[in-house]
């Protein structure tokens, strides 16, 4: 029985997250094999740019909610109207990003449909025309294959920065269906009432350039030198996970199989020996530089550039360099 596709594309301030042309882009990858049509919905105030960004994607059809109650994010008016459209599907698979509004709403959208759920997938496939989804378990120590039974609707979060999106094809054409918000303001038990971003960092997930530290810089002190680099190039600043467990640095830096997965143009490990959980969040990297005192860790083998050497020498003296050379 072949299986339509939905995908959820996100908004931030209007404009569409990365992630939701990924999540297009996972969709993609199996509707063939699962035979169904590809649709979108957009929510929020003022869509009809992302409307047809969605068609030059890939969608046949878009649902759309164009309303000032749906201009920022809110799990509440956003399932039940999600929930409400998926009353007049056949069985679908549901696909957004596993963002924090992703994770979120996907499982509010199971529990009013009756769904079953997926959320965090690094991979998708079809096995006997049903849809497979591959999802880290256990902190990260093993993959699972998780299959859905019965007939339902299924919901999937995909991880950001696993799959990439075609090209937009401008010479697409979907059919739009306008849908009105199910909720008024009034109805809406949460408010916005200000929204607060920080100044000064860098999105480790969209940075062009990554310099991370693992085990090796020893200790918290030890980050300063990889983050003086990042700050030099002007890129974020990652960890391992041993750094991380360590206590060494915050959570929101890990890069891995259990923290974030990036995809950066320049990645700079420093004092990594690049185990398999590691490399599940970095190996497609453009171009990875490693940097350790030890010449036979694993993650030389999958760097570009390697440099066999103590950290704490050679990294205040790039950082030097970079500055010098981009007049900072």
């Amino acid at each position: 029985m072949a299986s339509n596709l939905i995908v959820w594309i996100e908004l931030v301030d209007g404009q569409a997250d990365p992630i939701a042309w990924q999540a297009m882009a996972a969709a993609g990858k199996v509707a063939g094999d699962l035979g169904g049509s590809l649709t979108a919905v957009v929510f929020g105030d003022g869509v009809g740019e992302t409307t047809r960004q969605a068609i030059e994607a890939g969608a046949d059809r878009v649902y759309t909610a164009d309303d000032p109650s749906l201009g920022r994010y809110r799990v509440e008016p956003y399932a039940k109207l999600l929930a409400r459209i998926l009353e007049h599907e056949p069985p679908s698979v549901v696909l957004m990003g596993a963002s924090t509004a992703g994770l979120e709403l996907s499982a509010y959208v199971a529990a009013l449909a009756g769904a079953g759920l997926a959320p965090d997938c690094t991979d998708l496939h079809v096995e006997d025309g049903r849809l497979a989804a591959v999802r880290p378990a256990l902190v990260g120590n093993l993959v699972s294959t998780v299959t859905f039974r019965g007939t339902g609707h299924r919901c999937v979060t995909v991880r950001r920065n696993i799959f990439q999106p075609a090209d937009p094809d401008p010479s697409r054409t979907g059919e739009i269906i306008e849908v009105p918000a199910v909720l008024s303001g009034d109805e809406i038990p949460t408010r916005v009432t200000s929204v607060e971003t920080a100044d000064g960092t860098v999105s480790l997930t969209e940075a062009s350039i990554i310099v991370s530290g693992g085990r090796g810089v020893g200790g918290p002190e030890g980050f300063q030198p990889v983050r003086e680099l990042a700050d030099a190039l002007g890129g974020a600043l990652g960890a391992s996970r041993a750094a991380v467990d360590a206590g060494w640095i915050p959570y929101a830096h890990q890069v891995g199989q259990t923290g974030k997965t990036v995809q950066p143009d320049l990645y700079i490990a420093c004092g990594i020996s690049g185990a398999i959980q590691h490399l599940a969040g970095m190996k497609n990297a453009r171009v990875i530089v490693a940097i350790n005192k030890d010449a036979d860790v694993p993650l030389y083998k999958y760097a570009h550039y390697g440099i066999a050497g103590d950290l704490f020498s050679y990294l205040p003296a790039i950082a030097e360099e970079v500055r010098k050379r981009l007049g900072r």
